[in-house]
């Protein structure tokens, strides 16, 4: 193909156990999947209509970079998510289609300008600028789901400068990934190489400059990195 400008890069994640990439399309994210992260944003969820939005893709950040604080804030947030790979795609599904979607599994952090987001809020305008900005969605290397175990009692966490932040269990989401991706496929044609953020629980919190992270999906992957 001769474009008239240089093609943008693909955007990936390794993976686990292998030297091949998984190849980034889109990043989707969905909002108050945790009830006590809802209450501590003054925030109630609504079961019957999950919300969702989205990074760019290549605001992904992989494991051990240097996230540079961005501009126009001076509230960033973290947020500390399962993320899920998916290695088919489909549209209008069930749960039980959208369940054989995962080909993966991973940890990231959905940075978040608050300060912004709060403003969006006030003035009921959407959110893309406190959401998807360049590198606010950190990811670790990826697990395919065949070498992972993920239910109900795995427990994600995160913690900055050696101190615990963000901790529970994936069974404190208020809707599990086949319902999540689901929702999803009435809104978009859900493709192989689309990631999901799934969700934060309570305790975010702000991040300095200096600062180091540690993310866990225990037993299933880790992402560390520092703001500079």
């Amino acid at each position: 193909m001769n474009y008239i400008i240089d093609a943008p890069a693909i955007p990936s994640l390794p993976v686990i156990g292998s030297d091949q990439r998984f190849p980034i399309r889109r990043v989707f994210c969905i909002g108050r999947n945790y009830a006590e992260h809802a209450r501590e944003m003054g925030a109630t969820v609504d079961k019957s209509t999950p919300m969702f939005f989205c990074k760019p893709a290549d605001a992904v950040v992989g494991d051990g970079a240097d996230v540079a604080y961005p501009q126009a804030t001076a509230d960033l947030h973290h947020e500390v998510e399962m993320v899920v790979a998916l290695g088919a795609g489909g549209h209008d599904l069930s749960p039980a289609q959208a369940k054989a979607l995962v080909w993966g599994y991973g940890v990231g952090l959905d940075l978040t300008r608050r300060d912004l987001q709060a403003q969006a809020k006030a003035k009921g305008h959407p959110w893309d600028v406190a959401k998807g900005f360049d590198h606010s969605a950190p990811i670790s290397a990826l697990r395919p789901a065949d070498a992972a175990t993920v239910d109900a009692q795995t427990v994600l966490r995160l913690s900055v400068n050696g101190e615990l932040r963000q901790q529970s269990t994936l069974g404190e989401m208020v809707h599990d990934v086949p319902h999540i991706l689901a929702a999803l496929s009435t809104l978009f044609e859900l493709k192989a190489g689309d990631l999901v953020f799934t969700g934060t629980p309570a305790g975010v919190a702000a991040l300095q400059r200096g600062d180091r992270f540690y993310a866990e999906l225990v037993g299933v992957a880790e992402l560390r990195g520092r703001i500079v």
